[in-house]
């Protein structure tokens, strides 16, 4: 639970505000453990923020606090652990909060006619229903305060989808149509919401995805079993670490995280790398059919 190490360790903390412009700004990030969150967090203790970098796993906040970072135990799918990281936040900033990035996802691939029911209830648990939850904790913090930044890290994902990634593509989509909702409704009250659209950015996803897979995908037993064999066992199982076509480290989210949440007037979308570009483009030119058949071939 997240308990009783994270507050500890946020209350032994140093409470005074240093300066960034009048006060040190605040961050909450989500799935900080490795990849865009890991990045994130550093990213923005280095240029004068106060960042609360949450993780899943005790060992991985007591890894990042072993860093120098303060790291609150957050599980989306624990709503306990969601209670107890805002309230260890808010004390330890007296109230305040300038900006969340919501990042902690997974996936679960396998085909959509092999994704059985409990597969997508958990995924959209970690992925959406989470998120809602701690953004609609956040909100009337920033309400009070008169400003703040909720930023969404979705995916080229939330506008295209690809073969095998049902599960994950689903709650990009969800997640993009909550965020455009919640960013027309706060229109006016000073709490900007945007959206981060990354391609292809160095992380785990891949690896932290096999356990899901073998979890919940019975592929022996699925009419497209040739398919797994020849696609997506090979690049679960035999991927040998090199990077991707068009990939990105981690970094390049970190720099439009920080438009995001420094610039006067952020974008409501981010995107980052050069396939998020592309399909961006294709999407707005291409009939549907024509757009399929290029995303069958990815």
């Amino acid at each position: 639970m997240a308990g009783d190490g994270g507050g500890k360790l946020i209350a032994s903390q140093s409470r005074s505000r240093h300066s960034w412009g009048m006060t040190q700004k605040s961050i909450l990030i989500t799935g900080c453990s490795s990849g865009i969150g890991y990045d994130a967090a550093h990213g923005l203790k280095a240029r004068g923020w106060r960042v609360f970098a949450a993780c899943r796993k005790q060992a991985d906040c007591d890894r990042l606090i072993a860093e120098g970072l303060e790291s609150p135990l957050l599980d989306y799918e624990d709503e306990k652990t969601i209670d107890t990281t805002v309230a260890q936040v808010l004390d330890a900033t007296g109230g305040t909060l300038d900006a969340l990035f919501n990042n902690g996802a997974f996936a679960c691939p396998g085909a959509v006619e092999d994704l059985p029911r409990g597969a997508l209830r958990e995924i959209f648990e970690a992925n959406v229903f989470g998120w809602h939850d701690l953004t609609r904790r956040i909100i009337p913090v920033m309400r009070q305060q008169g400003h703040g930044r909720i930023v969404q890290c979705s995916s080229v994902l939330g506008f295209v989808t690809l073969p095998w990634r049902g599960a994950y593509n689903s709650t990009k989509y969800a997640l993009e149509g909550l965020t455009d909702t919640l960013r027309i409704e706060m229109r006016g009250t000073g709490i900007e919401v945007v959206l981060i659209e990354p391609g292809p950015v160095t992380s785990k996803i891949r690896v932290n995805s096999i356990p899901q897979f073998e979890r919940w995908i019975d592929w022996e037993n699925s009419p497209r079993a040739d398919q797994y064999r020849a696609s997506l066992l090979k690049r679960l199982y035999e991927h040998d670490g090199s990077r991707d076509t068009f990939e990105l480290p981690a970094s390049a989210v970190t720099k439009k995280l920080v438009h995001a949440v420094e610039s006067r007037r952020p974008r409501a979308r981010y995107y980052v790398t050069t396939p998020t570009y592309m399909m961006g483009t294709l999407r707005r030119i291409l009939p549907t059919r024509a757009l399929d058949w290029v995303l069958s071939r990815s």
